[in-house]
């Protein structure tokens, strides 16, 4: 069986993902400016860590299956913004579940292009 190039429709949710991940790493660094101890720092940068390591799941799973990703990421963007809701203002909501509706918008392309057959030349 011959395997078809990947397109970048299909590359693009799975890197815009990874480059999202690495963005909200950057916030486990703030429990450095403390004067935490060794345990206190490790355990702080873990908690920080936790939204990466369910958004780098969520990838895993959809990687293989898009509706998981079509489904899941604008779902943990809507719980993004129903547990900020009223701590934050509007333009952070919006850079934070933002990503993760347009990853979540690109899954949903992917996965309804791959389910309509090709129209014969």
């Amino acid at each position: 069986m011959k395997r078809l190039p990947r397109s970048p429709l299909f590359w693009a949710p799975r890197v815009l993902c990874l480059l999202f991940a690495a963005f909200i790493s950057l916030f486990a660094l703030d429990v450095f400016e403390g004067n935490q101890g060794f345990w206190e720092t490790t355990f702080a940068v873990l908690m920080h860590l936790i939204p990466t390591a369910l958004l780098l799941t969520v990838l895993a799973v959809a990687w293989r299956w898009e509706w998981v990703g079509a489904v899941a990421f604008p779902a943990l963007g809507v719980l993004y913004i129903v547990m900020a809701w009223g701590r934050l203002p509007w333009p952070t909501h919006a850079i934070m579940a933002g990503p993760l509706f347009i990853v979540g918008g690109l899954f949903l392309v992917n996965w309804r292009r791959k389910l309509t057959p090709p129209r014969p030349a």
